[in-house]
């Protein structure tokens, strides 16, 4: 049923790139959770937790981790542990653990520099659905490159070619989780 609504409305909007590509995206999410039983971004997590080395922080039912992908030097993406695809569907324990998760990153990043860390955040998520294969999940992407006043700029090069890194994706999950979880100010 979702594939083929996927389907239809990317018919019907065949002049809309935009609408085509996420229609497109929602027909490849269902088709990989019926070949494999799972989801693509289920496996994935299921990847980090094994091998450990991008994760930032980890409570019963979220992980922060840094993706291999990452553009941004501390982005960071936040998975729940069980596939549910809004944040509508969390259970009330899922909702506190959310909460939790979000502020030991968000205290991590201002303890980086020792600043008020500033990033773009966003959610991912899908209306409910039954079997759809999609997977809640919020994007970080902050700007700080090597100091609070040193700024990450997406320029030609990077934005129509291949991004370009100062650190690892390890690298940058190994500083984030070696911070305190308490924040810096607490203390003053």
């Amino acid at each position: 049923m979702i594939r083929n609504k996927a389907l239809s409305i990317s018919r019907e909007k065949r002049d809309d790139d935009d609408s085509v590509q996420m229609c497109q995206l929602i027909i490849d999410i269902y088709e990989y959770l019926q070949k494999h039983k799972t989801g693509l971004l289920e496996d994935y997590v299921a990847l980090e937790l094994e091998k450990r080395d991008r994760i930032v922080a980890a409570n019963g039912d979220f992980l922060a981790l840094v993706p291999f992908w990452a553009v941004w030097p501390f982005e960071t993406l936040v998975f729940s542990r069980r596939r549910v695809s809004c944040l509508s569907e969390l259970q009330e324990g899922e909702r506190r653990s959310l909460a939790e998760i979000l502020q030991e990153l968000t205290i991590r990043y201002d303890n980086l520099f020792q600043t008020s860390f500033p990033y773009t955040m966003g959610f991912h998520q899908m209306a409910p659905a039954r079997d759809s294969g999609f997977h809640l999940h919020a994007h970080f992407l902050p700007p700080l490159l090597r100091s609070a006043s040193v700024k990450k700029f997406m320029v030609g090069y990077e934005l129509l070619a291949a991004a370009q890194r100062d650190i690892t994706p390890e690298e940058a999950a190994n500083y984030l989780k070696q911070l305190p979880g308490t924040h810096y100010l607490s203390g003053k």
